[in-house]
């Protein structure tokens, strides 16, 4: 089993069901002891921003505040440079514990001794 999970999640509101399944999967993993990094891209960048996760809905779904929270408590949650520049956003503007790194530091992580990634 690999010792570290990158999971990088592109999906936001737009869709819904695989977005849901990339922050279980991490907050699951990140429970389980794995070490988790979750990469959020895309349209799922937003939910870098404090309230932003609290606006997404899915029935019968884990509430996305509490898998962010879980993810945030026990591994690593970065948003993509270029998303968080397309979005305006800045870290001044996200939620403490998120990072801003690009592709370089992605590529470190993913392709790590032991580490497993996974695209939602």
């Amino acid at each position: 089993m690999a010792k570290k999970l990158v999971i990088k999640v592109t999906a936001g509101a737009d869709a819904p069901e695989r977005c849901s399944q990339a922050f279980t999967v991490a907050a699951v993993a990140a429970a389980s002891g794995v070490e988790v990094s979750l990469w959020l891209t895309g349209e799922s960048a937003w939910f870098a921003l404090p309230g932003r996760a609290a606006e997404f809905e899915l029935p019968h779904a884990a509430p996305l505040p509490d898998l962010l929270d879980s993810v945030l408590a026990a591994g690593k949650v970065t948003l993509c440079t270029q998303c968080a520049a397309r979005r305006d956003i800045t870290e001044k503007d996200v939620i403490e514990g998120v990072r801003i790194a690009g592709a370089q530091v992605f590529m470190q992580e993913a392709m790590a001794d032991g580490a497993q990634a996974l695209v939602y």
